[in-house]
């Protein structure tokens, strides 16, 4: 019988179930949290999402802190602790540019400005001083904003038109023209439908 003692697993650390687990090399940490409506709420959650994209139109001047605070239920320790965390900070920054740079932010100041054009379009149409001409124009700016939506008329359907291109030549593309989509009937009302 000869002495020689059974070798240890030499492969991989961490692979070998006899050893005990090797120390982790890297610390995780909790992801950043703040405190919204009085429950934690992590920055990499929806509500944490969406909480930093309110904090970039912040940001932007189209929200206030009040209506920020309003919003999420924030107190004033907490929104002074926000405020000055380094995380929110870079969060709200990434995001405010990501807006400027997909138009969001663009976007969105438009539309607050839009809002308060039907007052001053309807302060120039009711002026009697005015030119009658720039009367005429608000009161066409007025329509057209007041029928939003109503452009296509009721008359004009839309197509369903399929292609699907098996080669180069013309003769090997299938169309398909389908018509106009079919509407299902309206589902029978209790009320109204009659035996």
């Amino acid at each position: 019988m000869s002495n020689i003692l059974p070798r240890r697993y030499q492969g991989v650390p961490g692979f070998n179930v006899d050893d005990e687990p090797p120390p982790p090399t890297t610390r995780v940490t909790k992801p950043d949290t703040v405190v919204l409506r009085g429950i934690p709420v992590s920055l990499n959650s929806d509500v944490g999402g969406a909480f930093i994209a309110d904090l970039s139109r912040n940001k932007e001047r189209l929200f206030s802190d009040d209506r920020i605070c309003e919003k999420y239920e924030i107190n004033p320790t907490n929104w002074t602790e926000i405020t000055q965390s380094k995380a929110v900070r870079l969060a709200v920054n990434a995001e405010h540019e990501r807006r400027m740079l997909n138009g969001d932010a663009a976007r969105e100041a438009a539309a607050k400005q839009f809002t308060r054009a039907p007052e001053v379009l309807g302060g120039i149409l009711e002026d009697q001083k005015a030119n009658p001409r720039h009367r005429i124009e608000a009161a066409r700016e007025l329509r057209a904003t007041a029928n939003v939506g109503a452009e296509k008329s009721g008359d004009t359907a839309d197509r369903v038109i399929v292609t699907i291109n098996l080669g180069n030549a013309p003769e090997d593309k299938l169309v398909f023209d389908c018509g106009p989509p079919k509407h299902p009937k309206e589902s029978p009302d209790a009320e109204t439908d009659q035996w």
